[in-house]
């Protein structure tokens, strides 16, 4: 694996904790919608990660039972799914979307799970850059043994 390969691998790891906190930060931003351009309350939405590129394990790489790994590796967000369960039901027949029981139904978005999802995509997104930082000052560091 090379300087650039860690490099693309680490980018692609920020690209997609990027996208991850997009979703989230959009859920909390639509707790309190009741009524969207589909019909019915928001839906709370999740990030699919999948890899690029290589179909080998880790441990087959490492022990070279690989000829060449796949020149693109890396991770993505392959699917952006709604969570389809439950939403909130609150009594409040004043509300314009009640039903006919003065049931209203909000999105099925938890601050608190969507709290900790944010602090795990930030927790991935610092992990990158850390690597991408260790891989820099290992390649300086080739540089000034080179001269």
């Amino acid at each position: 694996m090379s300087f650039l390969d860690s490099m693309q691998i680490s980018a692609s790891g920020l690209t997609a904790q990027r996208l991850r906190l997009d979703i989230i930060a959009s859920n909390l931003a639509n707790i309190n919608t009741t009524r969207t351009a589909e019909g019915g309350p928001y839906r709370r939405e999740q990030a699919v990660f999948s890899p690029i590129g290589n179909e080998y394990s880790f441990h087959d790489v490492v022990l070279g039972l690989v000829a060449q790994p796949s020149p693109t590796l890396g991770v993505r967000v392959s699917e952006i799914q709604q969570d389809n369960s439950e939403g909130r039901l609150v009594f409040d027949p004043e509300h314009p979307d009640a039903d006919a029981n003065g049931y209203v139904h909000y999105p099925n978005v938890n601050p608190v799970t969507e709290m900790t999802d944010m602090i795990a995509a930030t927790h991935g997104y610092e992990a990158n850059i850390t690597a991408m930082n260790a891989t820099k000052s290992m390649a300086l560091k080739a540089i000034d043994l080179a001269r």
